[in-house]
């Protein structure tokens, strides 16, 4: 079933939080490809589903999916339940559940602050608690967190999203000194600008080329592109990796265009 066993150990299951579309899904994908069972968390019950379905028809891996509202920490435990018994316990997250708001800072409201960092940051933390001694008792564990460049560059638009990836940058840090005790690696990924259901209204009400004229690599990225590296993260091929931010945006941090 792996492509590589080296690029597919372990394989233990994975929790994809987010993982009924955009680069949840690539990444469930791309953990498949190599053998990896996995859970697909999503407020959209029935596109997870048929995700892991499809997932499981196309690679041979067991998979479930899994509707979890993660504005509620009470969505956890029977998520993780469910995921358990269909799976087994895991032993790796990848946390790319998010939302994105538009208003900047005028239309700022309790209602969508609290929202936002519960999908992003909270939930992370607390799903992280959760599946601790599942991840500290099987050897090669991982955690990867879905962050942005935005957490960087910083953006007018959506300043819940922008403070939440940063948060989670942080808190990647301060869960490393932690986890690393039980031997559990934990890192982010920061995309740049990448073709998801997320990003794609921007894109079309944009004029043609509005991002590609500030990346090196001319041009937007695709969600298999973050999968990958998610994999490679989670692998023993990374195992002296923690604590670490890996940016992926086609040269969009560093260039100087205009």
């Amino acid at each position: 079933m792996s492509l590589n066993p080296a690029l597919g150990a372990p394989a233990s299951p994975v929790i994809v939080t987010g993982g009924a579309s955009g680069i949840g899904l690539a990444s469930a994908r791309a953990l498949a490809t190599v053998g990896r069972p996995v859970a697909l968390w999503d407020i959209d019950a029935a596109k997870a589903q048929a995700g892991a379905e499809a997932i499981a028809a196309e690679h041979g891996v067991a998979a479930i999916g899994v509707g979890a509202d993660l504005r509620e920490v009470a969505a956890i435990a029977p998520a993780l339940e469910a995921t358990r018994a269909a799976i087994g316990a895991p032993g790796g997250l990848v946390h790319a559940a998010g939302v994105v708001d538009t208003a900047s800072l005028d239309g700022l409201t309790v209602e969508s602050w609290d929202a936002g960092m519960a999908i992003h940051l909270r939930s992370f933390a607390f799903i992280t608690q959760a599946i601790h001694a599942d991840l500290a008792a099987q050897k090669g564990s991982a955690i990867v967190a879905i962050a942005s460049i935005n957490a960087t560059l910083g953006n007018a638009m959506n300043p819940i999203y922008t403070a939440a990836k940063g948060g989670m940058l942080s808190l990647v840090r301060s869960l490393a000194d932690r986890l690393a005790r039980d031997g559990i690696r934990i890192n982010s990924v920061s995309p740049g600008q990448i073709r998801t259901p997320m990003t794609a209204p921007a894109i079309a009400a944009l004029p043609e080329g509005f991002f590609e004229k500030r990346i090196l690599l001319d041009r937007i990225g695709e969600p298999d592109e973050i999968g990958r590296v998610v994999r490679f993260l989670l692998s023993d091929e990374a195992s002296y990796i923690t604590a670490s931010e890996i940016v992926v945006d086609g040269g969009n941090i560093s260039s100087q265009r205009g």
